[in-house]
C-alpha cells in the first residue's frame, strides 16, 4: 500500500469545495509513519546542514524524528506568543486573514544552514514566512521538505529559487 492510500480524504472540510487531506490515518499506522519519515529523510541524503526547523504543530511530528535520526538540532517554529525568550516574528497571509509565527532570536545563528520540514505545502505562505525569518538572522535555507504537496495551490511558485522536496503530490 502506498503512503497516499493511508491518508484519508474528507470532502467539504473545513468548507464546501475543499478536499481535506487528513494525515491522522497515516500517523496511527506504525508502518506508514515510519515510511513517511524515512522517505522525507531520504530526500536529505548528501545535503549539508546544521538544524531542522519545523512549524507548529505537524512540522514537529515529522521534523523531530528526522533531526533525531540525523543527529541534528531541532528548532520549533511557534505561533505568536508561545515562546518565552526574545523572538523574531513574521506575519503572513492566510486564505481569510493573517497569522504570525515566531522563533527564538538565538535559535539560528548567522551562517548556519537549515532544513525546514512540514507536513504540507499548500500556498507556501507559512514556508516563505519561515524562510524570511531564517534569512533575517543571517542563516541559509538549504531545503524545504514536505510530506504532501497540493500542486494546484502553487506553493512552489512562492518558494521559487529554493530546493523544495515532497513525497506525495495531489
Amino acid at each position: 500500500m502506498e503512503l497516499k492510500d493511508k491518508i484519508r480524504s474528507i470532502p467539504d472540510y473545513p468548507e464546501k469545495g475543499v478536499m481535506f487531506r487528513d494525515i491522522t490515518t497515516l500517523l496511527k499506522d506504525a508502518e506508514g509513519l515510519v515510511d513517511a519519515v524515512d522517505q522525507m529523510q531520504k530526500k536529505l541524503e548528501g545535503l549539508e546542514f546544521d538544524l531542522v526547523l519545523g512549524p507548529e504543530s505537524r512540522g514537529f511530528i515529522f521534523g523531530m524524528p528526522i533531526a533525531y535520526n540525523l543527529k541534528k538540532g531541532f528548532i520549533p517554529i511557534r505561533k505568536k506568543g508561545k515562546l518565552p525568550a526574545e523572538v523574531v516574528s513574521k506575519e503572513y497571509s492566510l486564505e481569510y486573514g493573517t497569522a504570525t509565527i515566531e522563533m527564538h532570536m538565538d535559535a539560528v545563528k548567522p551562517g548556519q544552514k537549515v532544513v525546514i520540514v512540514d507536513d504540507l505545502l499548500a500556498t507556501g505562505g507559512t514556508a516563505k514566512a519561515i524562510v524570511d525569518m531564517v534569512e533575517s538572522v543571517g542563516a541559509e535555507v538549504v531545503s524545504l521538505n514536505f510530506l504532501i504537496e497540493l500542486g494546484f495551490l502553487k506553493g512552489r511558485d512562492v518558494l521559487e529559487g529554493y530546493k523544495v522536496e515532497t513525497v506525495i503530490h495531489y
